[in-house]
């Protein structure tokens, strides 16, 4: 399995799967995201899901100041995102057809970030729930939940699982804990696949299996419930994990893009023109 040694990959495989996947907000995937704060409203960045948690959005103003140079206004925020998510996980996972097209958002909101984007601590209902609302089946959800085979989590986002939670491995447990206290330490960051975070592979679901799962919410897709036997099917199968999270993937980028007149171009991803 070809792991993504290079940076930029990494970065990609994280900001995609943070930013690309969770901005299926209210007002679909459109950039919104990546725009900064401005005094006519308080965009995404900051949003709980997000605030210290998506990075590296200097990779992507590097993107588009590169395509502005090559072809002005062609390609959007929107567009790069979505063939950043797939070009980073072919480094050793599946690939597919990208859509082209979307425009870029105007605008941004937090609170739709915040009450459309499932925290850590959801149960499985508040998972599916979330997603349903966005068109998005129980399959959809845990073969997306798979993208956490790359990436990290501050301890902030896991201290509840491995403190009060009962299913999880008492000693994946207690080696947590020397690095996430009860109080402080909170941006202390831990691997949401503790064998192989830079790998795009199955190994995450392994991990749901014997209860190793970093966040609350990973660990809720095998918890005795109806997404067990889809865990367990992407576990066994490498292939089949691939071939539905592309399917995903697919999926996810056609909620509510903008297109044709709608929205805009963005010169520089974090402002509107």
């Amino acid at each position: 399995m070809l792991c993504l040694f290079w940076v930029v990959c990494l970065f990609c495989v994280i900001i995609s799967l943070k930013l690309f996947q969770l901005n299926d907000d209210n007002q679909g995937c459109d950039g919104s995201v990546l725009l900064d704060d401005t005094a006519n409203f308080i965009g995404e960045k900051t949003a709980v899901p997000n605030n210290n948690s998506a990075r590296g959005f200097n990779v992507v103003d590097q993107i588009k100041a590169n395509l502005e140079k090559a072809c002005p206004r062609v390609v959007s925020c929107a567009d790069i995102l979505a063939i950043a998510a797939r070009d980073s996980v072919v480094f050793g996972g599946p690939s597919w057809k990208v859509r082209l097209g979307r425009r870029d958002s105007t605008t941004a909101s937090r609170a739709a970030a915040n009450t459309s984007i499932p925290p850590p601590t959801s149960n499985l209902s508040a998972l599916i729930s979330s997603f349903s609302a966005q068109g998005l089946s129980l399959k959809n959800m845990v073969a997306l939940a798979g993208g956490h085979t790359v990436g990290k989590a501050r301890c902030t986002s896991f201290r509840g699982h491995i403190y009060n939670d009962s299913n999880i491995d008492t000693s994946f447990a207690r080696s947590l804990q020397q690095r996430c206290p009860r109080r402080g330490n909170d941006n202390v960051l831990a691997n949401l696949d503790r064998q192989t975070p830079t790998c795009f592979d199955n190994l995450y679901y392994k991990n749901l299996l014997n209860k190793k799962g970093l966040l609350h919410s990973d660990q809720e897709l095998f918890n005795g419930n109806s997404a067990d036997f889809l865990v367990k099917r992407y576990a066994a199968s490498i292939s089949v994990f691939f071939k539905d999270f592309a399917r995903g993937m697919i999926k996810m980028g056609n909620i509510k893009p903008l297109t044709g007149s709608a929205g805009q171009i963005r010169i520089n991803c974090r402002k509107i023109n």
